[in-house]
């Protein structure tokens, strides 16, 4: 009788995990995609459906979880250090990954041996990019980019000197969010106590049925899965990603590496067991690796983090912020596919070169 309940509770615990159903949504939309490509390709708005009604939660999300995380500090000072000691930390990270991708690119060169002809390249696939490049100076270049991102994070019209208060919103830029948010806690914790705790009990009645919103939506990310791979299977084909494999595997290698060994490292000073912290958001890793889209994560990350019991300012803060200053695994990316690219069209890159990645 015991071992039947043991039984039943399993099955049940299986059929109700949403990480089980989101790898079977991924395995789906692999056999979709390559038997009925044409029935792949019209499930693409499956996943874009999906990711659209997500960002429309993303930024009240962030917003409301940093306006009352920062108000919930002691003080002002608490947000300056939390502030000074994650921007250390991204600059520090950051850097890390991108030697790590030059790191394995060098060592195992996925590119070599391509031997193709740059010459052959359609040009004005690239001419927006290129003529882009071309507008910064290559002195001042960090400097135009750093006051270019700054001036990003202010919603300020390009024309009419008015800030557009719903447009970060609507088109869920993050940066900017996070802006304002921080600029209206700050607002609110300079008012005495009693105006401060008014003010903040409708912003945490909202952000409760906001975060309740987003786990009603998180039970379609099996969907999204399944529509992002039958898609991506069915429009490019599996021999089209079983060509670029040897690039896939380096940057799996190089991807592991960073997380087992740098963050291993990072956790291990943090007293944070990496295995069992990669466990915890095993279901967010799986989401974003099936839809392609960090975004799917962001939301629900920042939940699941201030559940466990770290600081709601701390996580309100640090996250969406490290969504615009820390992808690391982008920087792997970037800084491997830089190196696959020259090995494959037989481009030399010197010492000089490689820094300036």
């Amino acid at each position: 009788m015991e071992s039947a309940k043991t039984q039943k509770s399993l099955f049940v615990r299986l059929f109700t995990n949403l990480a089980i159903w989101v790898v079977i949504g991924i395995v789906g939309g692999v056999i979709v995609g390559m038997v009925a490509p044409e029935l792949g390709i019209a499930s693409k708005p499956g996943i874009d459906y999906f990711i659209k009604a997500l960002k429309i939660l993303i930024g009240p999300i962030i917003f409301l979880t940093i306006v009352s995380g920062i108000v919930g500090l002691e003080s002002l000072k608490d947000l300056g250090t939390i502030g000074l000691k994650a921007f250390i930390y991204f600059e520090i990270v950051s850097t890390l990954a991108l030697a790590v991708g030059i790191i394995f690119g060098e060592t195992l060169r996925p590119g070599h041996g391509m031997n193709l002809d740059y010459t052959q390249l359609d040009a004005s696939s690239v001419a927006k990019f290129t003529s882009q490049a071309g507008n910064m100076d290559a002195n001042s270049g960090f400097l135009v980019h750093t006051l270019h991102l700054l001036r990003g994070a202010v919603p300020v019209d390009d024309i009419f000197p008015y800030v557009h208060i719903l447009d970060p919103f609507i088109k869920s830029n993050t940066l900017q969010v996070l802006f304002m948010a921080i600029v209206v806690a700050i607002v609110l914790s300079l008012l005495a106590h009693d105006k401060k705790q008014a003010c903040l009990k409708p912003l945490e009645f909202i952000q409760h049925y906001v975060l309740k919103l987003l786990t009603w939506l998180m039970l379609f990310s099996p969907v999204a899965a399944f529509s992002a791979m039958a898609y991506l299977i069915g429009k490019f084909g599996i021999g089209t990603l079983l060509g670029m494999m040897e690039l896939l595997v380096v940057m799996a290698l190089a991807s592991c590496f960073f997380i087992f060994v740098v963050l291993g490292v990072i956790c291990y000073f943090a007293k944070v067991n990496v295995f069992k912290f990669m466990r915890f958001i095993s279901k967010e890793v799986l989401v974003v690796f099936a839809t392609s889209s960090s975004e799917t994560a962001l939301a629900p990350l920042m939940q699941k983090l201030e559940a466990a019991g770290i600081n709601r300012g701390a996580v309100g803060l640090i996250i969406p912020t490290g969504y615009s200053f820390n992808l690391d695994c982008t920087n792997i990316y970037l800084s491997l596919s830089v190196i696959f690219l020259a090995q494959a069209f037989n481009i030399p890159l010197s010492f000089e070169h490689l820094i300036s990645i």
